[in-house]
């Protein structure tokens, strides 16, 4: 969605512009050498993944403090120190045994096979036996669109359900906003209304193209210990049995009940779609559970504004991946996440090194390596639930997650874009690189909601998350486009997923350049940026005008 900018919003962008030869006198020098090298270490088999709550974590924030201390950035956390602690509830599930059954039929269901099934239910086991399928479409109920998946009372059977939102398949039905997902097609939002609707369990049909990732990645991020922030009361937030369902079994299993499953999905595209009980399907699906409370870190640094120190710009990133799995076909158990997401935790650093370099700026810089973004962004959950610095006087931020190590490319994504007035400054210094943008990227696939500026946004704070889309501008273009497309299909959330030595770090470059250069000017002027008309964002960032002068 599209919406009008303040004029104040545009003399803001005319200021940036104007003010070029100024800044030129202060220019960020970011050195590709060293992002290669903080990526090379937290990427490394030594850190085992960079799991939460492992004794990798505290090697992460042992670098990230050294280096943001050699930055010139002081501990910005809890007491003086360089951390926030998260407290998380964890769960291990192991024993997985799992059976559809219809008439005389029924199969087993292999844990990453066929399935995943996990927990984020307190408890020391789960035992379904014979529970009822019901395939309720998408699963939303969103009474301000009209919609209701939920018109049968599917308390303690299993739901079934499509991933992604109504509107992926067929667009011009504009009931979700078209092409671009909405919450509702989250998988976090399947979960979370299963459990309002008192469903015993969920499983998630994958497809690849509406999830935007293949069955691997699924296998792989379930397949490991889940977290979640500790609940007053989690059986009313949270179901049983969380789990994903291959499409191809799937596909059988309506087959079987007397459904075609496309045709289903046809009739889920509608307002008026009835849920359809899977007719004679029942689910056994059991696994051992262990429960236990864990403490994790968000790591904080903080370099103090001259003259405003109480009113604060976010730059953000996740510290954390994977950790460790089950052996990929060629042996390896690590997922070391150099791109996703050492890359952004390096972006993090050189953007402190930039900072202090240069004039103290007016406004506090707070740089935040957040934990647990993989198991469902909650350590920004976290820190937007208890911000070390008032939301009210958080002015914005800036979010980095999987940035571009294959070379320039010729626009700038601007993820939530027409949402804040921050679109306007980045589009600006996107520019005057010579680059365009592109307002929806990863809009179809719901980036806007996985990764971590989302819980601010939720708060109200206004927040940019971009990166570099559009096409590769430097020959040879092909190899380029192999190895993002490579990246894509076979090391996202994989093992696979390592530093490499010859990565051309210059787009990345230019994204931290625009990241800098519109986070200083904003630290050194009185502008505080709104949320546009019409973003749901805004409601909640007005309770608190009147902190803001």
């Amino acid at each position: 969605m599209r919406l009008s900018s303040s004029a104040a919003v545009l003399a803001f962008a005319a200021a940036l512009a104007s003010a070029a030869a100024a800044q030129a006198q202060t220019a960020p020098q970011f050195d590709a050498g060293r992002i290669s090298e903080d990526i090379r270490v937290l990427s490394d088999d030594s850190f085992e993944g960079r799991g939460i709550a492992t004794p990798a974590e505290q090697k992460v924030i042992d670098y990230l403090s050294r280096q943001y201390a050699a930055a010139g950035f002081a501990p910005g956390g809890e007491n003086g120190g360089w951390t926030q602690a998260v407290g998380l509830n964890r769960f291990a599930v192991s024993n997985v045994s799992g059976r559809l059954k219809l008439g005389d039929w029924s199969q087993s269901l292999t844990q990453g096979q066929e399935v995943t099934m996990t927990t984020r239910l307190p408890g020391a086991a789960v035992d379904l036996k014979d529970k009822p399928l019901v395939f309720v479409g998408y699963g939303i109920n969103a009474p301000e669109r009209q919609w209701n998946d939920f018109k049968t009372d599917v308390r303690g059977k299993v739901i079934v359900v499509l991933v992604n939102d109504a509107d992926f398949e067929d667009p011009s039905l504009n009931t979700f906003g078209g092409s671009a997902m909405t919450y509702y097609g989250r998988w976090t939002y399947k979960y979370e209304e299963a459990a309002r609707q008192g469903a015993a369990g969920v499983l998630i049909v994958h497809e690849t193209k509406p999830a935007s990732y293949g069955w691997t990645t699924v296998a792989n991020s379930w397949g490991v210990p889940q977290f979640d922030i500790v609940r007053q009361n989690p059986s009313a937030e949270r179901v049983p049995m969380e789990g994903w369902i291959q499409r191809d079994l799937a596909v059988d299993l309506f087959r079987r009940a007397g459904l075609d499953f496309e045709q289903e999905k046809i009739k889920a595209r509608s307002p008026d779609f009835q849920p359809v009980e899977l007719k004679g399907a029942t689910l056994d699906a059991s696994f051992d559970v262990k429960t236990d409370r864990i403490v994790t870190h968000n790591v904080v640094a903080k370099l103090e504004g001259a003259t405003h120190p109480d009113e604060t710009i976010l730059y953000t990133g996740h510290w954390d991946h994977i950790g460790m799995g089950e052996p990929d076909a060629n042996g390896d158990r690590i997922f070391n996440g150099a791109i996703d997401n050492a890359s952004g935790t390096a972006g993090l650093l050189e953007l402190a090194r930039a900072f202090a370099a240069g004039p103290r700026p007016e406004r506090t810089i707070v740089m935040i390596s957040f934990t647990g973004e993989e198991s469902g962004l909650l350590g920004s959950e976290f820190y937007a639930a208890n911000p070390l610095y008032p939301l009210a006087k958080t002015v914005g931020g800036f979010n980095l997650d999987s940035t571009a190590v294959f070379g320039r490319m010729s626009k700038l994504g601007v993820t939530g874009y027409g949402h804040s007035e921050l679109d306007e400054p980045v589009i600006a210094a996107a520019a005057a690189q010579g680059r365009g943008f592109v307002g929806d990227a990863g809009a179809a696939a719901g980036i806007y909601f996985r990764s971590d500026h989302f819980p601010l946004a939720k708060k109200g704070v206004p927040m940019a998350y971009l990166s570099s889309t559009g096409e590769f501008v430097d020959a040879p273009i092909e190899p380029r486009q192999a190895r993002a497309a490579d990246y894509r299909a076979n090391r996202y959330h994989q093992a696979a997923d390592e530093w490499e030595a010859d990565w051309d770090y210059s787009g990345m470059l230019q994204d931290l350049d625009v990241l800098f250069k519109v986070g200083r000017d904003l630290a050194d002027s009185r502008d505080w940026p709104q949320w546009k008309p019409g973003s749901e964002f805004g409601l909640e960032r007005a309770k608190s005008a009147d902190q803001r002068r």
